[in-house]
């Protein structure tokens, strides 16, 4: 059965879902984009700032629920330019362990939410060990 969670240092959030979504496998996080981190106002605009900002939240989300970045299996990123794909990929590859990168698609999307540039969805894999030990609302 899932677990449906919401991180307490994010906005509740304002479209019918989650933040995070737990089974016995898998960790489901919905799409993160810098604009909904407080205090990330100044840096919307530059690509890499607003990679650094997400992942660094995305890690605290998978640390609430025991997992970890080499958890990540797939992750979607949504770039309002794929011409600057490069800042995207040289803030990214710093979260990972070469080349240990989780399965990726990006994809150009004109317009996200609030002015931000960047928004990132991922799948993470639980440990065996964590298999129903997990279970927050």
């Amino acid at each position: 059965m899932p677990t449906f969670h919401n991180d307490a240092t994010l906005p509740t959030p304002t479209f019918p879902g989650s933040h995070v979504v737990l089974d016995d496998r898998y960790v489901y996080l919905s799409g993160l984009t810098a604009a909904d981190i407080q205090g990330s106002e100044a840096i919307l605009g530059d690509v890499g700032q607003e990679t650094r900002w997400i992942m660094r939240r995305v890690q605290h989300l998978l640390d609430s629920v025991d997992c970890g970045l080499a958890d990540i299996v797939r992750a979607d990123v949504h770039l309002t330019s794929l011409e600057k794909i490069h800042e995207l990929d040289a803030a990214y590859a710093d979260f990972f362990e070469s080349p240990h990168y989780p399965a990726r698609t990006c994809t150009q999307s004109p317009t996200l939410l609030d002015g931000a540039n960047v928004e990132i969805t991922l799948v993470a894999r639980r440990s065996d060990d964590d298999d129903l030990a997990v279970n927050r609302g």
